[in-house]
């Protein structure tokens, strides 16, 4: 990180609750703006329960818990001054199975630019144009918006997911295991286009394919029964990990 660099987001002393079990321990991590960090770890380690702290999904929970705090931009998102509606425009999130909604592809997109007032007309014309062009769809899709969106190939549809988060200009992606249902030809695809939107968007994806997270992060935190073990540059977590139990989890040894 760059000495002038902000970060993005911070977690201070995060532990979260389902009931009695705790799912996060103490994590402390700063996620710079406009890299891609990678969460991984083993089935049940917590990646996935943090990653949905981003935008307090664990919310809609009822048994949840939270202690500490998570800054965007130095303002804690359980401020009651940071509207959760707000906070969900900010940071956009990209589920693990394709959802899009059972619309054309020109209504999936242009759905959040009607619930948050943003565009009218032409101007909602113009960004399902220029999301679709930022996700590759748009020579695809032209001739065929409005059509049910269910048609499309799960390739298709994920990268439609994408585009509708993108089209209400949120700041940072989340993105849940996006690649989980995809053929290697279609994840392949699907990380092109990760490292392209890095360039506009703070992105944080969870995923179960170390080799994924080799390819696609510039940071990665590895976490294991709730805590994050380690965190830090993904060359030098993989090529040299501090801790031996990231060794023994990249190498293969456990998970």
């Amino acid at each position: 990180m760059k000495p002038t660099e902000a970060p993005k987001l911070i977690v201070q002393d995060l532990d979260l609750y389902y009931g009695d079990f705790q799912a996060l321990k103490r994590i402390q991590m700063s996620i710079v703006s406009r890299q891609i960090t990678a969460l991984i770890g083993p089935s049940g380690c917590g990646k996935s329960t943090l990653l949905r702290c981003f935008n307090r999904m664990n919310d809609l929970i009822e048994s949840v818990q939270m202690r500490g705090r998570i800054l965007l931009d130095g303002q804690d998102i359980a401020d009651p001054s940071l509207p959760l509606v707000t906070l969900r425009k900010r940071v956009g999130m990209v589920f693990q199975r394709p959802n899009p909604f059972p619309l054309s592809a020109f209504e999936n997109i242009a759905f959040g630019l009607h619930l948050h007032a943003l565009a009218a007309g032409r101007r909602i014309h113009a960004i399902v144009e220029q999301s679709l062009q930022a996700v590759g769809l748009w020579d695809r899709l032209k001739d065929r918006l409005h059509q049910p969106a269910l048609r499309l190939s799960l390739e298709e549809q994920q990268r439609l997911c994408i585009a509708r988060a993108m089209a209400i200009k949120p700041e940072v992606i989340l993105l849940d295991e996006p690649c989980s249902t995809l053929d290697p030809i279609a994840t392949g695809k699907i990380e092109e286009l990760l490292y392209a939107l890095k360039e506009h968007y703070t992105i944080v994806i969870v995923t179960h394919n170390m080799q994924q997270a080799a390819r696609v992060s510039d940071t990665a935190g590895f976490l294991l029964l709730g805590e994050l073990v380690e965190f830090g540059p993904t060359n030098r977590l993989f090529t040299n990990p501090r801790d031996p139990k990231t060794e023994a989890y990249i190498t293969g040894r456990f998970g």
